[in-house]
């Protein structure tokens, strides 16, 4: 329930050169001013990211993949979202927003949105926080990301949409995506999730599925490097219909959430996600 075609009506006129963190064999690059995305992610000097103004991997919040004709309400309040996949709305505000440093070392950076930014309209003032956390030998990196109100009680979710490299080059295999879901959710015509729950389905997939015990995928380069993703999110988004990338989404919530589960964030209960990307090198003998 992902796309790679959808419009963003904020991304920057110029390039910037972004937050880096670097440790070990490792490098990545945070753009703040580009909806504090990871651009880039290089280890051993390979790029694992896809390249691009729409891709390396961006935060969903306050809400993860569509919305249902843009429409949610908060109790008796209907709002609209613009519908930038239309019929829907998609992805969230956040990734159209420049975001705030508000501080960084060498392997950690910590970044702040305020969602009632009117570049990316929110009927809501709260506020978003981002950790951004490279493991000291350069083997893991965390991400964290925290929403709060705060005025007025909303729903939310919060997520990430990685863009990995389907190949990395160099004439290597392309990645093999290894996950164990609990359930699939039937996907609709209209791309939204039907309510019903069914056995997991063999790709390729723009699907949501349930794992109630944490989220858990592999991703092997064959030769080259394994990848895990791991979140005590329940919920994972799989979009592999593209050539290029391959994208595992954890998440808050299944899309169209704000609508069919919500998840209410006050001013003492903010919504908290994490998700951790580890990996080790195949092609030294680690394998």
């Amino acid at each position: 329930m992902s796309t790679d075609d959808t419009t963003q009506n904020a991304a920057p006129a110029q390039a910037s050169p972004g937050v880096r963190l670097a440790a070990g064999d490792t490098e990545l690059t945070v753009r703040p001013d580009h909806g504090c995305r990871i651009a880039g992610l290089r280890v051993g000097g390979t790029e694992l990211l896809r390249q691009g103004d729409k891709y390396g991997c961006f935060p969903m919040v306050p809400w993860c993949g569509r919305i249902e004709h843009g429409q949610f309400r908060n109790g008796a309040e209907l709002h609209q979202m613009p519908l930038n996949a239309a019929p829907h709305a998609i992805h969230g505000t956040g990734r159209n927003l420049r975001w705030r440093t508000a501080r960084s070392s060498a392997t950690e950076a910590v970044f702040t949105c305020d969602l009632a930014d009117p570049a990316a309209p929110w009927p809501y003032p709260g506020r978003v926080t981002q950790l951004v956390e490279l493991a000291a030998d350069g083997g893991s990196l965390t991400l964290t990301m925290g929403v709060e109100a705060t005025g007025d009680s909303f729903p939310a979710q919060a997520g990430w949409h990685p863009w990995f490299l389907r190949n990395l080059g160099e004439g290597g295999e392309d990645v093999r995506l290894d996950f164990t879901p609990e359930w699939q959710e039937e996907r609709g015509d209209d791309h939204l999730p039907t309510g019903r729950r069914i056995a997991p389905q063999p790709g390729p997939w723009d699907d949501c599925f349930g794992m109630p015990q944490g989220v858990e995928a592999t991703l092997t380069w064959p030769g080259r490097l394994e990848l895990t993703v791991s979140s005590r999110a329940e919920w994972v988004v799989v979009y592999d219909e593209q050539e290029a990338a391959v994208c595992v989404e954890p998440q808050s919530g299944p899309p169209n959430g704000l609508n069919t589960r919500p998840r209410l964030v006050t001013p003492i209960d903010p919504l908290e996600v994490s998700m951790t990307w580890s990996w080790r090198n195949l092609s030294q003998g680690t394998a």
